[in-house]
């Protein structure tokens, strides 16, 4: 009777999960598929057409991956030894976790309204270094490609640190402390016991912060140079969309960004297969 009902309870569980699925992510995605398909003149595949014909939008797809892959690599980098170092609990553990997820709760628009503050011509940095005599004039890193990535880079490190740390804690400490017994030297015992271990959780990470950082919009508007150096994908999606009031080339970009990010995360997984994948706990407590 008791397996019985777990199994009603599981049943009863997946159903509603099921429907939040289809309503939320199938049916928009079909619907939007369906749309790409339907424009206002010319055939089912004009909008496509549109797309890889105009230099004003194709060139978007470049100037993002040029954006997301080095803010993606910059954040797994920066956080693998932070959350490393961060492995074993400590008295000041929660205060450092918390002051490094804060960006995480202020959100992409005060992140960028704070780094226009203190990181424009006129900030407090600029200003700095003029004074010291290390400039000659306004020091700019905010409307333009760097802009954009250090912002990309601040919003994104508090999600992969967090996920390297959940990872990097599950890994049983007794593997490190056998090693150690043999003569590993800290270096030694990251290199060959907690990276091989890290790397599939690398992976996971580095798709999960590439689809993050590829669907960049605010950072590129109010850091960036929409109509120059970063014009992303989803700028060129939203001046279809509201500006030209084309629902049909809108979802064809919006298809074409969710596909390139797709080719991206298939070969990211196609390398974790290659990876090891046994069990990394064995009765940490």
């Amino acid at each position: 009777m008791t397996a019985d009902r777990r199994a009603d309870r599981a049943a009863l569980l997946v159903a509603p999960a099921a429907a939040v699925m289809v309503l939320l992510f199938i049916y928009p995605f079909l619907h939007g598929l369906v749309l790409s398909f339907r424009p206002a003149a010319g055939g089912a595949l004009a909008s496509y057409a549109t797309f890889f014909t105009n230099r004003s939008l194709w060139p978007t797809i470049f100037t993002t991956l040029r954006l997301a892959l080095p803010a993606t690599i910059a954040n797994v980098a920066f956080a693998l030894p932070v959350a490393y170092h961060m492995r074993r609990r400590s008295r000041y553990q929660k205060v450092v976790i918390t002051i490094l997820v804060i960006p995480m709760t202020l959100g992409t628009v005060l992140i960028a309204e704070g780094m226009l503050t203190y990181l424009g011509p006129k900030g407090w940095l600029s200003q700095t270094l003029q004074l010291l005599h290390l400039a000659s004039g306004p020091v700019r890193l905010t409307h333009n490609y760097t802009g954009v990535l250090l912002s990309l880079i601040v919003s994104g490190f508090p999600f992969v640190f967090l996920l390297m740390l959940s990872y990097v804690s599950g890994i049983d400490p007794v593997l490190g402390q056998a090693a150690a017994t043999l003569g590993a030297t800290p270096w030694r015992q990251f290199r060959y016991i907690y990276l091989p271990l890290l790397l599939p959780g690398l992976a996971m990470a580095f798709c999960l912060a590439f689809v993050q950082a590829f669907s960049v919009f605010p950072s590129a508007v109010l850091l960036g140079a929409p109509a120059g150096p970063t014009r992303v994908i989803s700028i060129a999606a939203y001046e279809a969309a509201f500006e030209q009031f084309d629902d049909s080339l809108a979802s064809c970009v919006a298809m074409i960004m969710g596909a390139v990010q797709l080719i991206v995360v298939s070969a990211v997984l196609g390398l974790r297969r290659a990876l090891y994948r046994g069990p990394v706990t064995g009765g940490k407590r």
